[in-house]
């Protein structure tokens, strides 16, 4: 193996990518059979947390743009799992809701993303998880904040 790629593969930021990496594709290779991506995922279980969050507060927390939420969450209503309203009360804000079909393939699809979250952390024990979440939350914490 090259010093180059040693190197790379010993970088936290790159581990970090290519975990996000396997991930995401293993949580959309599992949830393909609810006709669910891992964002939609992502999506409905920010709205059962947060019932009426707006499109832009679903698009934060899935890590996507707005646009790309707001295509999302049609799809979401299209296939009634998600209801929104026609038209905003106040200013352009469309809040989201989960109905009751909704509901039901979000527990589903929560069975299937809490295996593979214990398969990626299987092989630590109990005090490595609980550091390696305290570590992953100080990183977050430190690139979140102004710089100093």
């Amino acid at each position: 193996m090259s010093q180059e790629l040693v190197r790379l593969e010993s970088m936290i930021g790159y581990q970090l990518k290519h975990l996000q990496s396997v991930l995401r594709s293993q949580m959309d290779e599992a949830l393909r059979p609810l006709e669910l991506s891992t964002p939609q995922y992502a999506c409905l279980e920010l709205l059962r947390r947060r019932p009426g969050a707006s499109n832009s507060e679903l698009a934060r927390g899935a890590f996507v743009t707005r646009q790309t939420m707001n295509t999302l969450l049609r799809g979401l209503q299209d296939r009634a799992l998600v209801t929104r309203p026609a038209k905003a009360e106040t200013g352009r804000a469309l809040p989201a809701r989960l109905t009751s079909a909704g509901e039901e393939v979000l527990d589903r699809a929560v069975t299937i993303v809490d295996a593979i979250s214990d398969r990626m952390v299987s092989r630590l024990d109990d005090s490595q998880r609980d550091h390696l979440a305290e570590a992953l939350d100080l990183c977050i914490e430190a690139l979140e904040s102004p710089e100093n």
